[in-house]
């Protein structure tokens, strides 16, 4: 399977070394915004071709499928426009910045009938695959999430310390993690959603702190907070507080209430979230069936963060 990779930073790199472990998928290109930089991630990968327009890309022969990294305003026009070249393609979170255009991709996707899919990444963290598994299986309901995701971002640069050539967001990036995977874990439809933020950023014009409260219709709840102002521990902490137990996930690390190590390791064949992404992404495409995290299933998820952005505007 051919695939092509767009944006060569933070998140593109992440993707490139876990494909490295995939058998059968070979990254024929790379699209990043400046060329010389794409070149020298297009060398350490050993990737043959590198551009600056994703069209180029899209255009080599034989490509089966691209992978989205680039700025959220751009995802869901590029994900269009990869469907509307003939490519499946998998689009780093968020799917978009506003649910009209996320149902633009989804109603793309039905034309189409490619597979789209959203990098949902902690459906597919081990963590959270082990609290899916004990739900699944009957051990455990879950009553409440309580979830802490920090950065210290006063300034606008990326994971690697490098500027960005765009503004990220709390709610329409970080809160659709919690947001997806709590109605995802639950099976349940939001049908209470508030929220609330602090002043906004004269710079960076966004909120720096943000405070989410969600309700299932089966009556669970998740209380998120998300602040670009925390100066350490930075991340994102998932505390399930179930009817059978309690668990704290930290990226692919879970313990129990009482701070107890659980070993996820056998959960699935890797411990890299999106190595595990990847493997979905292209295990649907060669079984020609729906991914887990399809644009279709996460769409509620857009939903939500749109009632909670009309409620921020109010």
């Amino acid at each position: 399977m051919k695939v092509i990779v767009a944006g060569a930073g933070a998140f593109g790199t992440k993707h490139l070394d876990g494909i490295q472990n995939i058998d059968g998928v070979d990254v024929v290109g790379i699209v990043g915004r400046r060329i010389e930089p794409t070149k020298e991630v297009a060398a350490k990968y050993n990737v043959e071709h590198a551009f600056t327009d994703l069209a180029q890309a899209l255009a080599l022969p034989d490509v089966d499928a691209a992978i989205l990294c680039t700025p959220t305003q751009m995802h869901a026009s590029q994900a269009i426009q990869c469907m509307q070249a003939g490519k499946h393609v998998q689009v780093e979170i968020p799917l978009a910045d506003s649910l009209e255009d996320a149902k633009k991709v989804l109603q793309t996707q039905k034309e189409t009938g490619l597979t789209c899919m959203v990098g949902h990444t902690r459906r597919f963290n081990p963590s959270h695959q082990y609290i899916r598994n004990k739900i699944d299986a009957g051990e455990i309901k879950i009553q409440q999430m309580d979830v802490q995701t920090y950065f210290f971002r006063r300034t606008n640069m990326n994971a690697l310390g490098q500027p960005r050539s765009w503004t990220d967001h709390l709610l329409w990036h970080h809160a659709a993690h919690t947001v997806d995977l709590f109605q995802y874990q639950v099976g349940e439809k939001v049908i209470q959603a508030n929220a609330v933020q602090g002043p906004i950023h004269p710079e960076l014009g966004i909120a720096m702190d943000m405070s989410i409260q969600l309700k299932t219709e089966g009556g669970a709840i998740c209380t998120l907070s998300l602040s670009f102002n925390n100066d350490g521990p930075l991340g994102t902490f998932f505390r399930y507080i179930c009817d059978n137990g309690t668990y704290i996930a930290r990226y692919d690390d879970l313990v129990n209430g009482k701070e107890e190590p659980i070993d996820v390791s056998k959960v699935a064949v890797s411990m890299n979230g999106i190595e595990l992404q990847d493997r979905e992404f292209f295990a649907s495409i060669a079984e020609s069936r729906e991914p887990n995290s399809s644009v279709a299933g996460v769409l509620a998820c857009y939903q939500t963060l749109h009632d909670l952005d009309l409620s921020l505007a109010n």
